[in-house]
């Protein structure tokens, strides 16, 4: 599949003479039409983090620090551990945005890594897919249809010889600049209950609902005492449960479709950033609400109500 593509290609990457393992700075242009253009649907299985990759398909820490904010990659480099960049290829929206995929691997990494650049070349966004090192038996792939969704899909083979499948759907929101998980089914371990103490108030107004991300993830918003604020609780559960968080409080309407909540006295700001599709949570200084290094950023799909 993507693999053999890219190593037939790799050879055209020499003739255009442009390398991205070396030190010096490479023009954003050059940059992109480095990336082999891929046909959709896309499916790139987690195997691609097993295969060796040619060195003509590498890419330099340096370049990438001359392409992608400090922010996004310092996430992403450990200095403990030797992080490896490849060239995957690049998905084109006619007249619009450049998505290119870059393989990701160090001692606790395995992800692809999504740069998007506008129609212009200029700089949008990042996001990662693939879970890092996942469980023994479990099978990753990501898929990338004809309309652009990125959905990250998990298998589990059971010892009853069934089946498992865990899905998340991710679309990307040039108006915002990130990407909204529209839709997730979480391959779950464990059973487990999750209680929302803010169930029973109203969901009158327009962005009154669940969001989830897997069933012990939770954004629950309902209704505020007054037009300009909401209630809601937070409830999240990552890392196969050892990285927990929790909160509840008011959050106060900054514009149409976002809200921040704060209190005096309190360093935790926490802003909501709504689409018809979701939420996403963007956190500053919350640490006294969760574990060290467990942040409410994320996004959240919004739950359909149920038929009455």
């Amino acid at each position: 599949m993507i693999i053999a593509f890219l190593f037939v290609a790799a050879g055209c990457t020499k003739k255009k003479k442009i390398l991205l393992s070396g030190e010096e700075p490479i023009a954003i242009t050059d940059f992109i039409s480095f990336f082999i253009p891929l046909a959709r649907p896309l499916v790139i299985s987690d195997t691609v983090f097993t295969t060796s990759f040619p060195d003509s398909l590498s890419i330099s820490v340096p370049v990438l620090k001359n392409i992608v904010p400090d922010s996004i990659l310092g996430s992403l480099i450990n200095k403990k551990e030797k992080s490896q960049f490849h060239a995957l290829g690049s998905l084109a929206v006619p007249d619009a945005e450049t998505y290119t995929l870059i393989r990701h691997t160090s001692g606790s990494k395995r992800l692809v890594l999504v740069l998007v650049f506008d129609k212009k070349s200029v700089f949008q966004a990042a996001t990662t897919f693939f879970y890092p090192l996942p469980k023994k038996g479990v099978q990753q792939s990501l898929l990338v249809d004809r309309k652009f969704l990125f959905t990250l899909l998990q298998l589990r083979k059971n010892a009853d010889a069934t089946v498992s499948e865990g899905k998340a759907v991710y679309a990307y929101n040039g108006a915002a600049k990130f990407f909204t998980l529209i839709m997730t089914d979480a391959l779950e371990d464990r059973v487990g209950e999750l209680i929302n103490p803010i169930d029973t108030l109203p969901t009158m107004r327009k962005y009154s609902a669940d969001y989830t991300q897997g069933k012990m993830n939770l954004v629950s918003i309902r209704d505020g005492r007054k037009l300009d604020r909401f209630t809601f609780f937070i409830h999240f559960e990552k890392r196969n449960g050892d990285c927990n968080g929790e909160l509840k409080g008011e959050a106060f309407w900054k514009s149409p479709t976002q809200a921040e909540y704060r209190q005096a006295g309190d360093p935790c700001v926490l802003q909501f950033i709504f689409t018809s599709h979701g939420v996403r949570l963007q956190e500053r200084s919350c640490g006294s609400q969760r574990e060290a290094g467990c942040l409410f950023d994320g996004s959240f799909a919004r739950k359909k109500s149920p038929a009455v």
